[in-house]
């Protein structure tokens, strides 16, 4: 699906009109309600810098990136809005967004430690052969949630750190080490 079919998403599931698992759960609408409103605010908000903008830019061949996500997830909403922005810069490349808990998900070919951690975004060549793999959340961020997890920090806390980590840093951190990586593939 592309960015809109996904913001629709979010949608359906508000109104009710989507209660497949795990949408048939009230915290899960819950935390998509959230999250809603944290995309909404930095698609709105969010702004790219200069130097990524420059280097998207001068992609010249065919990019399909793959973005795997859910409207439930936090750090999604945190991160897919920069990375739907970097795509609209440039017409070779084409975003497409596919559900982790869906029937043809990719995520088992990308886990992260073991688990089905998510945004991840796998950026692929015109003869689908990846380039480069972000995610699921920048590296300074990964770190302060590796070491809340093996401080058994509850999750209720975890959520609040993450956040204020995320509003913070305004898209700051990922947009560098996409920067890094898509500068090495051009």
């Amino acid at each position: 699906m592309d960015f809109n079919t996904y913001s629709e998403l979010f949608k359906e599931i508000l109104d009710g009109n989507n209660t497949t698992p795990p949408y048939d759960d009230a915290h899960f609408v819950e935390y998509t309600k959230l999250n809603a409103s944290r995309q909404h605010r930095w698609i709105k908000t969010g702004v790219l810098s200069p130097e990524l903008i420059n280097t998207i830019e001068k992609i010249k061949n065919e990019q399909h990136w793959l973005l795997i996500s859910e409207p439930w997830c936090g750090d999604a909403s945190h991160n897919v809005p920069f990375i739907a922005k970097m795509a609209e810069l440039n017409p070779n490349i084409k975003l497409e967004i596919q559900l982790r808990d869906s029937e043809n998900s990719e995520i088992d070919n990308y886990l992260t430690n073991g688990g089905k951690s998510i945004p991840i975004l796998v950026v692929r060549n015109s003869n689908n052969e990846d380039l480069f793999v972000w995610g699921p959340r920048p590296a300074a961020c990964q770190e302060i949630f590796q070491e809340m997890k093996n401080n058994n920090l509850p999750f209720e806390e975890q959520k609040v750190i993450l956040q204020n980590w995320y509003n913070h840093d305004k898209g700051v951190s990922i947009q560098t080490e996409l920067n890094k990586l898509l500068s090495a593939h051009l």
